[in-house]
C-alpha cells in the first residue's frame, strides 16, 4: 500500500490546483524572477531528495524527456555530479528543440562532466532510478522510445523517484495513460493492475510548486507512491482558485460533560431486505450501517429491516433499537436508507425523501433512485424544503446515477462527483481511491485517508452509518461527509497490521 506523507494538519486544508492553473502560476512566477530560476530550484529540490532516498547509491539513473520536466532531471544531475555522485542520465530530447531553460540546464549538466547513456545502467536496491521524462499535460499512453525507457525504469530493482508526476499519469483525474488498459474493464479489475507497469518497488513522488488533484485520486496514489511536495517558493496568486481541496476538517469539539443522549440526535437505518421467495437475506449491511451510528456516537440508533421475512432476532447490539418502518416518526429522524434494502428499499423512498430532515443515501436506495424519474425529482427537490442530503456511491453506483458507463465516472472523478452534486443539489461522496466529497457551491475535497484494506464487504455501509451519527449531531451535510470520510480512512490507516480489517472491526473502532 503506498504510504502519503501527511501533508495536511488538522483544519488546515491543502489546495489542489490543475495542470492549467499550476502553469498560469509558473508563468507569474517566471515572469517576477530572473531566468532559470524556477528550474534550478526544481532540480535542487529533486538532487536533495535523491539523496536522502539513496543516500548511499553508487549510481543514479536519470531518464530525462525532451521539456522542462526533463530540464529539471538534468538540472538534478548536474547537483549530484557536483556532490560527488554518479549520475547517469538517458536523455530524449533533441537539442535544437529544447525550451531555454531545459537547454541552459543541458549545458549545465555536460559542464559538470554528468555521463549520458542510451540504455539503463547497471542498478541494485540501493541506487535509484529519477522520472524525469513528462509532466503536465499528458493526455495519451507513451510510445516508442519513451515507452522502453519508461519500462526500464518500471522493471529496475532500484528505487523509483518521479519528478513531479509519474510520466502518463493525467495531473487533473489521476487517470494513468498506458498501453493495452480497456476502458471495458469491470469496476473490481482496475486498469493499473493489468498492464505492463506492476508496481514491484519503492516510489516516490516530488510534486513541484503546486499539488495536482492527479496524484491524489484514481490511480494517482498507486503511481506515486510516497508524495513529497516543494512549492519552489512560490506562492499561488489570489486569482488562482484550486481545483479542490485536501480534506483536512477540524477535530470535532469534546462533548460538554453536561450531556444526554437527545444531544447527539436519533439516526434511523432503514434497509437490511430479507427474502425466502429470492433465498436472500442483507440484514448484515443494515447491522454495519447501525453499528457505525452507534459508535460513531450517535444519541439512540432505530434499526428498521425491510422485507415480509425480516426476522426477530438478538442484534448482538442491544443498545440498538428495533422498529418497523412503518413506526418511525420519520419528521424527527436523521436517515441512513439503502444499506442491503433491495428491492423493498424503493415501496419507502418516497416519504423518507419527503419527510427525512437529514437523509443519507447508500446503495440499493441510489439504484433505486437511478431507476425511477420521480424518485429523481423528489430527490432534486430536497433542498427546497432545507432538507440536508448526503449520497454515498461508489463508482457504479455513481454511473448509474448519471446515466452513464463506471470508466467514464473514473475518467473524471473530481468532474463526476460536482455533476452529481449539482444535479440532485446534495453533498455526495464518491467512494475510490481518492474519495472524492463535492456539493452545490462547494470546491470538491479529496480525501487523503484510507487504504485497499477497505476494499472488503460492508465496509461502506459503515461509511454511511457515520455519516449519519455526523449528520445527527448537527453537522451541515458537506461538513459531515468531509469528518466522516476522513475519520473513516484514518481508522483503516491506523489499522494493526497482525489484524484483518473486517467491516464490523472497523464500525467498533470508530469514536464519537
Amino acid at each position: 500500500m503506498p504510504n502519503l506523507l501527511p501533508l495536511y494538519a488538522p483544519g488546515r486544508p491543502v489546495p489542489l490546483f490543475s495542470a492549467a492553473a499550476t502553469r498560469r502560476i509558473e508563468q507569474a512566477a517566471a515572469a517576477s524572477l530572473p531566468p532559470h530560476t524556477l528550474m534550478r530550484r526544481a532540480g535542487l529540490a529533486v538532487a536533495r531528495l535523491a539523496l536522502a532516498l539513496a543516500p548511499h547509491a553508487r549510481t543514479v539513473w536519470l531518464a530525462c524527456g525532451p521539456g522542462n520536466n526533463g530540464g529539471d532531471g538534468l538540472e538534478a544531475a548536474m547537483h549530484l555530479r557536483q556532490w560527488g555522485g554518479q549520475p547517469v542520465v538517458t536523455w530524449l530530447g533533441d537539442e535544437a528543440r529544447l525550451p531555454p531553460d531545459a537547454l541552459a540546464s543541458l549545458r549545465r549538466a555536460r559542464a559538470a562532466g554528468v555521463a549520458f547513456a542510451d540504455g539503463a545502467p547497471p542498478l541494485g536496491p540501493q541506487d535509484l532510478c529519477i522520472d524525469a521524462l513528462l509532466g503536465l499535460g499528458v493526455t495519451r499512453a507513451p510510445t516508442g522510445r519513451l515507452l522502453d525507457v519508461l519500462s526500464r525504469l518500471h522493471s529496475s530493482a532500484a528505487p523509483l523517484l518521479a519528478v513531479d508526476m509519474p510520466t502518463g499519469l493525467d495531473a487533473d483525474t489521476g487517470v494513468l495513460h498506458q498501453p493495452n488498459a480497456s476502458k471495458s474493464i469491470a469496476i473490481n479489475k482496475d486498469p493499473a493492475c493489468l498492464n505492463t507497469f506492476f508496481y514491484h518497488q519503492p516510489r516516490h513522488t516530488l510534486s513541484l510548486l503546486t499539488l495536482k488533484p492527479g496524484l491524489l485520486t484514481a490511480h494517482g496514489r498507486d503511481a506515486c507512491g510516497t508524495l513529497w511536495f516543494d512549492d519552489l517558493g512560490v506562492s499561488p496568486t489570489a486569482e488562482e482558485t484550486p481545483a479542490a481541496w485536501l480534506n483536512a476538517p477540524s477535530p470535532l469539539a469534546c462533548r460538554p460533560h453536561d450531556s444526554h443522549k437527545g444531544r447527539f440526535g436519533d439516526v434511523a437505518i432503514i434497509g437490511g431486505e430479507s427474502n425466502a421467495t429470492r433465498g436472500h437475506a442483507m440484514t448484515g449491511a443494515a447491522l454495519l450501517a447501525a453499528s457505525a451510528a452507534l459508535h460513531g456516537g450517535a444519541g439512540r440508533v432505530y434499526l428498521a429491516l425491510l422485507g415480509h421475512d425480516r426476522p426477530a432476532f438478538d442484534t448482538g447490539l442491544p443498545e440498538l433499537m428495533q422498529r418497523h418502518v412503518d413506526a418511525l416518526a420519520l419528521g424527527a429522524l436523521t436517515v441512513v436508507c439503502g444499506c442491503g434494502g433491495g428491492q423493498a428499499v424503493q415501496a419507502v423512498l418516497p416519504a423518507v425523501l419527503a419527510q427525512a430532515p437529514r437523509l443519507v443515501l447508500d446503495a440499493d436506495a441510489l439504484n433505486a433512485v437511478a431507476q425511477d424519474p420521480t424518485l429523481q425529482t423528489a430527490l432534486a427537490t430536497r433542498h427546497v424544503r432545507a432538507q440536508a442530503t448526503v449520497l454515498t456511491p461508489h463508482p457504479l453506483e455513481a454511473a448509474r446515477l448519471l446515466a452513464a458507463q463506471v470508466h467514464q465516472v473514473q475518467a473524471d472523478r473530481l468532474g463526476a462527483a460536482q455533476a452529481l452534486a449539482d444535479r440532485f443539489r446534495c453533498t455526495v461522496v464518491l467512494k475510490g481511491s481518492g474519495t472524492v466529497i463535492a456539493g452545490p457551491g462547494e470546491t470538491p475535497r479529496l480525501n487523503p485517508t484510507g487504504n485497499a484494506r477497505l476494499a472488503t464487504a460492508g465496509t461502506g455501509d459503515v461509511l454511511a452509518g457515520l455519516t449519519g451519527a455526523r449528520l445527527a449531531a448537527g453537522l451541515a451535510a458537506f461538513e459531515a461527509a468531509c469528518h466522516a470520510a476522513f475519520q473513516h480512512g484514518a481508522a483503516a490507516d491506523t489499522w494493526p497490521s497482525d489484524q484483518a480489517l473486517t467491516a464490523g472491526a472497523l464500525a467498533r473502532r470508530l469514536t464519537p
